[in-house]
């Protein structure tokens, strides 16, 4: 049986809690890329909180969207936002990719907030999601020397695949 994942985002005075569960996986980076886009637009964001107690899974895609996630909120908002996770494997894949430096980790969170709602899944091109997959391992490559050595063939291979499969779009720039 798969524990497909989805996404719950809460807002309680001017703290957004991003709550993931079940498996986070390449499919639901558009959705979290989405919430990304939203920074700022409707109500000011004070603190996040992303609350990753019930993740069974999170991909390396995932892992990256959440630290584009965290690298976007600290330039917005100058502070780190706060990752909280009990699960020790998931800990220490957090720790191996040098999450500590982009977040404020936590074992502890006191609830979720009234009025949590689902994000609605969003759909994106083949190519689309490719790209997303690039961005996301490019930005946990920048985060330390060992996640570069780890994604850069990765990566490589993802872009030439991207670049063979373009129709015909580098002749005409």
């Amino acid at each position: 049986m798969t524990d497909t994942g989805k996404i719950l985002v809460g807002k309680q005075g001017g703290t957004t809690v991003l709550k993931l569960i079940g498996e986070i996986r390449v499919t639901l980076g558009p959705t979290i890329s989405r919430f990304l886009g939203t920074f700022g637009k409707h109500q000011p964001m004070e603190s996040l909180v992303i609350d990753l107690r019930e993740t069974t899974l999170i991909d390396s895609t995932g892992l990256g969207v959440l630290a584009k996630i965290s690298l976007a909120f600290e330039k917005e908002v100058h502070r780190l936002p706060t990752l909280v996770c009990t699960n020790p494997d998931l800990t220490r894949i957090l720790l191996a990719m040098g999450f500590e430096h982009i977040f404020v980790l936590a074992t502890d969170l006191e609830q979720m907030p009234n009025g949590a709602i689902e994000l609605a899944a969003h759909q994106v091109s083949e190519q689309e999601l490719r790209q997303q997959v690039i961005d996301a391992h490019r930005v946990l490559m920048g985060l330390n020397d060992h996640n570069e050595v780890v994604f850069r063939d990765l990566v490589t291979a993802l872009e030439n695949e991207a670049s063979s499969s373009a129709p015909d779009h580098a002749a005409s720039m």
